[in-house]
């Protein structure tokens, strides 16, 4: 479990390092047009926290390593449509997401190989917590719905 969740994580940090970030006023993105590019932003980012919601619903009494790595999936294929979808977002924006995932990923990395489901959602809580946090300030600094 250890090496899936932690290939997961650190996707989602490189994807947040290579992302950029974006303000309201975001430069020409993928469509050439600032408006359509952020409304697939914040189409993107809500997709995001809506994954990192179920991720943090998880009850650290019965998650399985299954449910897992599928919640943590969810979340790296949401960051790579963030990545791919972001012009520049505010670098106080990009820095809280990007230190809130590599909080995350340091905290999963440094749990021992033979951790449960239950004691990995307990670990990454306030973790995942800090990271939805990052994301709905991200979220807000567009004015996404």
């Amino acid at each position: 479990m250890n090496r899936v969740l932690s290939a997961a994580v650190g996707t989602v940090s490189a994807l947040v390092l290579s992302a950029g970030g974006a303000s309201v006023a975001l430069a020409a993105g993928p469509t050439d047009d600032p408006t359509a590019a952020a409304a697939e932003l914040c189409t993107n980012l809500n997709e995001l926290k809506a994954d990192i919601a179920k991720l943090r619903a998880l009850d650290p009494a019965n998650a399985t390593k299954d449910q897992i790595q599928e919640a943590h999936s969810d979340v790296q294929d949401d960051w790579k449509d963030v990545a791919e979808s972001t012009a520049t977002w505010k670098a106080s924006h990009k820095d809280a997401v990007k230190t809130a995932a590599e909080n995350m990923k340091t905290a999963y990395e440094a749990l021992p190989g033979d951790t449960t489901g239950r004691e990995t959602v307990a670990a990454l809580q306030q973790h995942t917590e800090k990271l939805d946090t990052a994301v709905t300030e991200a979220r807000s600094g567009l004015n996404c719905g």
